[in-house]
């Protein structure tokens, strides 16, 4: 079998960042299945074109409602010209994409599915999220708990859901971030099922616990973080990078799931050996 054609969408900015090699150390898990390339987007306004068959972009830093007038804008063709290609491309010929974090909100605003606001404050940590009715029966989510724990790493936020317009797109709201009683701002939407074949989070699917352990155990990272968020926030994200029910199951669940559902809908196997 001629292997599938990944892009890996870089949306970085430059910045360094744990999240870029998440993504590519799932995708190299497929070495049969995959070749894939890595674009960066805003630092080189560089786009793949619509020869590849499955589309992973990541998060990254910044306002999401601000480009540099060249990215931004190929970004969101490429967008319209994957959907428009797949309301008349066979099944198995379709093309599936996984939008990531700040690539979530683009997307979001792009189809005007919400409102894209500045958050009260960052929110940076290990977080429950919580599953919707519709997300308890997504399978990307698998076998996940409800609510699963993920990476959320964010000063902006999809709230304000316009549910005429999700609902004129096909789109279904599949999580929400963590309860918060105490405070009286609304629950932002954490994923989101754009269609069949579009798929997205507000959090980061592709951390690893391995990675962001020993990231977070350089002197420098620590410091930044307990100055920041303080050390009882530092503490506990050293423990729940510590429990395999809470980062690694989410990262061995979404996106593999995305991957060879894909794989699967693309080249007719029914079991991936990795």
């Amino acid at each position: 079998m001629k292997p599938l054609k990944l892009a890996v969408l870089d949306m970085n900015n430059g910045h360094p960042n744990q999240g870029l090699r998440c993504i590519c150390a799932i995708v190299e898990k497929y070495p049969k299945e995959i070749e894939y390339k890595v674009f960066d987007v805003r630092v080189d306004n560089e786009l793949p074109d619509l020869s590849y068959d499955i589309y992973i972009s990541s998060g990254g830093p910044g306002n999401p409602l601000e480009g540099n007038g060249i990215w931004e804008v190929k970004f969101t063709q490429l967008i319209d010209q994957l959907w428009a290609y797949n309301k008349t491309a066979e099944e198995t010929a379709k093309k599936h994409a996984f939008f990531i974090c700040h690539s979530f909100q683009l997307v979001c605003n792009h189809f005007q599915l919400g409102t894209i606001t500045k958050r009260h404050s960052t929110s940076f940590g290990i977080f429950p999220v919580h599953k919707t009715k519709v997300g308890q029966a997504e399978s990307v989510l698998g076998d996940l708990g409800n609510p699963f724990y993920a990476i959320d790493s964010r000063d902006w936020q999809l709230v304000q859901p316009k549910l005429n317009v999700i609902k004129k797109w096909g789109a279904k709201i599949l999580a929400l971030e963590k309860i918060r009683d105490h405070v009286a701002y609304e629950r932002a939407i954490m994923a989101v099922r754009f269609s069949d074949e579009f798929i997205g989070t507000q959090f980061h699917p592709e951390a690893d616990a391995e990675g962001m352990t020993q990231h977070l155990l350089k002197e420098e990272n620590r410091e930044k973080i307990i100055k920041g968020f303080g050390k009882r926030k530092y503490n506990q994200m050293m423990k729940l990078l510590a429990n395999r029910e809470t980062i690694t199951a989410t990262n061995e669940a979404i996106l593999p799931a995305f991957i060879e559902n894909a794989i699967r809908q693309l080249s007719s196997i029914e079991k991936i050996e990795i």
